[in-house]
């Protein structure tokens, strides 16, 4: 597991995965995303904007692999 340690109370959905190195871009997030193929907190995430704050777990399955973050507030 990742660990992404943010400045901020919170960070979009997309722009996490654009910020760990997930993916490359929004559209490619949007498209990760609205597949299903992201969870937040164990549940399937279909919301770019959603607020991602302190302590919450974020799995993305992309190009087959699973990445698993964990989002820390400094």
């Amino acid at each position: 597991m990742k660990t992404v340690y943010i400045e901020t109370e919170f960070i979009k959905l997309s722009q996490l995965l654009k910020y760990a190195s997930i993916v490359q871009n929004g559209s490619d997030a949007k498209f990760f995303i609205s597949e299903g193929l992201v969870f937040v907190d164990g549940e399937v995430e279909t919301r770019r904007g959603r607020k991602i704050y302190d302590s919450m777990n974020v799995k993305a399955i992309v190009d087959g692999k699973e990445f698993n973050i964990l989002v820390k507030k400094r």
